[in-house]
């Protein structure tokens, strides 16, 4: 079979866009709309996406001025949207920095057999002193301590969704037995930040556990993802970054001991489509001149560690920023965007423009073709193994890549017409369903 691309529609309240909510077309009431989210997976259905995926952080990020804020929590969200499709994956955020394992394994095995299969947890290890804070901390845990947590936050799961053996109901009328206790196996769990003595109390889940999804691009990010992840969401702003990130990426995990080929890489791309080039030009000129300046530079403050008021608009970032190393927070974001602005050599005004559409994710105004060009370029380059989706303004942009990209890529061979009879997340990705922990340690 013909390598295909691997799509995910990134559905974030009324656009990826900042200033999206500003339209006219848009409903800034959207986000806690379950009406929207449902016609934004059936379109994203329609054009045969592997999956979707909803964000989420536990806390209200920064002020309420800016765009459409707060958010539904997404693993009930998705419950609701798994009533409502049949095929596309459903991808939630959830930290491991502020959950239990035995909770949020529960949480993700009840979608994943509501669904039929189709749930994917995007894990992080949640970024900032304004999430710590509601969580009893006076500042966020180092970064190294995050990743640490969340390497054994993620065993602990994982021997949780072993914890039932796949045959372990007998629904034995005749001789009174329901299941077999011996295929039952508590995790037993002591270690630095964990301690899990029972089985979880779902069975195992269709897909064994959840397609394992993750996004951060520091060395620990990496590192990471080598040892776990399944796909990877990743902001590149250039094709020989994404190559070089790729390259990286999967050699990190044949160094693991893993099949390189069983962890796909998808960076973000914002697509601003239309039937012409200057259409589309005029259309992303139109959202950047709906950018609140002063929400840009506060935004931009918190994301660099600085204090209010350091950042003039008219002028570049300022000389003596921290190293990536000395950043706590969203690493691997920061780097992006100071890279860029020293690069490019923008001004703080410049830069809130190039951030607007998709915080650091690379922004694409184009025609269809033109954009179905930038997909395959990158595809078939060796920088990606597909793409995370994130229409600049909801519905309309996912609309116009559904309806004037897809069919492009489809007729060039890159994505499938049709579902086809594979039916889980992970058939999706074309991953095989993780053997029990348990069992196999028996044969």
């Amino acid at each position: 079979m013909t390598r295909q691309l691997h799509l995910n529609a990134f559905l974030l309240n009324t656009g990826h866009h900042e200033a999206s909510w500003r339209l006219p077309e848009s409903d800034p009431y959207a986000h806690v709309e379950l009406g929207h989210y449902v016609r934004l997976a059936r379109t994203a259905e329609r054009g045969t996406f592997d999956s979707l995926f909803l964000a989420d952080a536990p806390q209200l990020w920064g002020g309420v001025a800016q765009r459409p804020a707060g958010a539904l929590e997404p693993l009930t969200l998705l419950t609701a949207l798994a009533t409502a499709t049949e095929h596309i994956g459903l991808i939630a955020t959830a930290s491991t920095s502020y959950n239990s394992p035995y909770n949020l394994a529960r949480r993700f095995a009840s979608l994943d057999i509501v669904s039929g299969g189709r749930a994917g947890w995007n894990i992080v290890t949640t970024a900032g002193a304004e999430a710590a804070r509601n969580f009893g901390l006076d500042a966020e845990p180092a970064h190294a301590d995050r990743y640490a947590r969340a390497a054994e936050f993620l065993d602990v799961a994982r021997k949780l969704w072993d914890s039932w053996e796949d045959d372990a109901i007998l629904a034995d009328k005749a001789a009174g037995v329901w299941a077999d206790d011996a295929k039952i196996h508590p995790p037993r769990h002591r270690g630095r930040y964990f301690s899990v003595e029972g089985a979880l109390n779902v069975p195992r889940s269709p897909q064994g556990h959840p397609l394992l999804v993750q996004a951060g691009s520091s060395a620990d990010g990496k590192a990471f993802a080598a040892r776990y992840a399944e796909a990877v969401f990743t902001a590149q702003q250039t094709i020989e970054d994404a190559q070089a990130f790729y390259a990286d990426l999967k050699s990190r995990t044949e160094r693991a001991g893993r099949d390189p080929d069983r962890l796909k890489v998808l960076p973000g791309i914002v697509p601003v489509i239309g039937s012409t080039e200057a259409e589309a030009r005029a259309a992303e000129r139109l959202l950047e001149d709906h950018i609140v300046p002063t929400h840009g530079v506060a935004g931009l403050e918190r994301l660099l560690h600085l204090p209010a008021g350091t950042l003039e608009l008219d002028a570049p970032l300022p000389a003596g920023l921290p190293s990536e190393d000395a950043i706590e927070g969203a690493r691997s974001r920061y780097a992006l965007v100071v890279g860029l602005a020293r690069r490019e050599g923008l001004t703080v005004r410049q830069l809130i423009g190039r951030l607007g559409g998709g915080r650091g994710h690379l922004t694409f105004a184009g025609t269809p073709e033109q954009v179905a060009d930038a997909i395959e370029t990158w595809f078939t380059r060796g920088a990606a193994d597909g793409f995370n989706i994130m229409p600049a303004v909801l519905p309309s942009g996912l609309d116009a890549f559904v309806d004037h990209v897809v069919p492009i890529l489809r007729a060039r061979g890159l994505l499938r017409g049709e579902y086809g009879p594979r039916r889980t997340l992970r058939e999706r990705y074309g991953l095989p369903r993780p053997a029990n922990q348990y069992t196999a340690a028996l044969v």
